[in-house]
């Protein structure tokens, strides 16, 4: 039986916190910023926490459940 392997893409976009909560970037903040409000952009800079109905799909992709 081979070795479980993690998905990339969500190796790279979360990260699980001290308390086992999962991180993520907010998205909508990489390019076209000139008619985004500063209030808007500077929500959008702050991390966020995945929502609970989906942390089983992404520790599943994380190979972590």
């Amino acid at each position: 039986m081979p070795k479980m392997k993690t998905k990339s893409s969500a190796k790279k976009r979360f990260k699980l916190t001290g308390t086992g909560k999962i991180k993520r970037k907010h998205a909508f903040k990489s390019h076209i910023l000139t008619k985004k409000s500063k209030k808007r952009k500077l929500r959008l800079t702050h991390d966020g926490l995945v929502h609970k109905a989906d942390r089983m799909n992404v520790l599943k992709q994380l190979k972590l459940k």
